[in-house]
């Protein structure tokens, strides 16, 4: 995943304003509500995608991406509504029975809550509700808390989890401390209605 090279490793069409919320414990800070991000949170989660090492765009695109992609993204607050995890992603314009999952963040107050396999049932249960068949992200070779995390995602919705190449480092500038990794695109469907088999 260019969007979490390093913190899953460390840690763990519907209307715009159709809001979906849930509401799960998060031991030593209350519950966390999670739900379609604002405008208001674009500036929080470029702070947390800084903060987690992840490759990190500029303020203007996270508050854009909360106008323009809130109803395919989730972000999950705090009891002081302080921005603890987010996920961001959008239907693909050319294949819209597919949402393409580009940013996972987490931050490390919430290290063992599962935080970000519950963002990731939420997005499921959504892009499902919105009559979407399946959904892709890509992970980096050697990022293996992440390939878990959506083989149970699959496994638990009783779906396939293809993974193929997708991009390799040499479609990635050199920057940096280091190169970037090659990107490896993981397809998880075709999904159906939801049961309740394999929630969390």
């Amino acid at each position: 995943m260019p969007h979490q090279r390093t913190n899953l490793q460390a840690r763990d069409h519907t209307d715009a304003g159709a809001e979906r919320s849930e509401t799960t414990g998060a031991a030593g800070h209350g519950g966390v509500r999670l739900s379609h991000p604002s405008v208001e949170d674009g500036p929080h989660m470029w702070r947390l995608a800084g903060a987690t090492g992840m490759d990190v765009n500029s303020p203007y695109a996270y508050t854009l991406w909360c106008r323009d992609f809130a109803a395919s993204s989730v972000v999950a607050k705090d009891a002081d509504g302080r921005v603890a995890a987010y996920v961001t992603g959008y239907v693909r314009p050319d294949d819209p029975d597919t949402y393409f999952l580009w940013q996972v963040a987490v931050d490390s107050a919430y290290r063992g809550q599962r935080l970000a396999r519950r963002m990731l049932d939420f997005i499921g249960d959504s892009i499902t509700e919105r009559g979407m068949t399946h959904l892709e992200a890509t992970v980096t070779p050697d990022n293996a808390a992440s390939r878990a995390l959506f083989a149970s995602f699959a496994r638990d919705r009783g779906v396939e989890a293809v993974w193929s190449p997708l991009f390799g480092a040499e479609h990635f500038p050199a920057g940096g401390d280091a190169p970037h990794e090659p990107e490896d695109l993981v397809r998880i469907g075709p999904f159906g209605p939801r049961t309740s088999q394999g929630r969390d």
